[in-house]
């Protein structure tokens, strides 16, 4: 275990280093391919409610793709982090203006009740990562909170990630507990997991 811990660790210093090398004016553009293909996909189409994460730092962008979701008519769902309960609770929002700067920095929907949602109402999750495989197995940044609520999950939705082609590595070491990702959508290439 401990082994496997030094080994991720290592693996997210490597891989940020690699994704903050990218130029900024590079990234808006892998952005834009991303977006478009995201889009286009019939798991995307088709989903009403759709959880994302809000981007910070480096992380592909996601503002953009939130505002055309609201544009598409579609409910767009952001978490925000409970630390005393050690879990993300999830929040509809009508307009990106609606994100302050919550737990790390992240930007986070406000408290609001009666947008609270239920995870088992979300129809699509696209959730962030520091790294992926070609197997869907995700290296997160370590807190555990969207572990935790993948396993809060009653069905199986659809689990897209989002990265860059830097992002991608031949393995990630992971666990047999360990929720993989259904679909994996890069600037080059739509990966989807068998």
């Amino acid at each position: 275990m401990h082994l496997l811990h030094f080994m991720k660790k290592k693996l997210r210093k490597e891989i940020i280093e690699i994704r903050n090398s990218i130029p900024s004016l590079e990234r808006k553009k892998k952005d834009l391919r991303i977006i478009k293909k995201l889009i286009t996909m019939p798991e995307f189409k088709k989903a009403y409610t759709v959880l994302f994460y809000a981007s910070f730092r480096t992380e592909v962008n996601t503002i953009d793709m939130m505002k055309e979701s609201l544009k598409m008519g579609k409910r767009v769902v952001l978490p925000k982090v409970d630390k005393d309960r050690h879990k993300l609770n999830l929040y509809e929002i009508k307009d990106t203006g609606e994100l302050s700067l919550g737990y790390s920095g992240i930007p986070e929907p406000f408290l609001s009740d009666e947008r609270l949602i239920d995870i088992n109402d979300i129809d699509l999750m696209i959730i962030p990562g520091i790294g992926f495989d070609y197997s869907g197995n995700r290296l997160g940044y370590g807190a555990g909170y969207y572990d935790a609520l993948l396993f809060s999950m009653h069905e199986k939705i659809p689990l897209i990630a989002l990265a860059y082609e830097e992002q991608l590595v031949q393995s990630i070491p992971s666990e047999h507990h360990d929720i993989k990702v259904d679909i994996i959508v890069t600037d080059k290439q739509v990966i989807k997991i068998q």
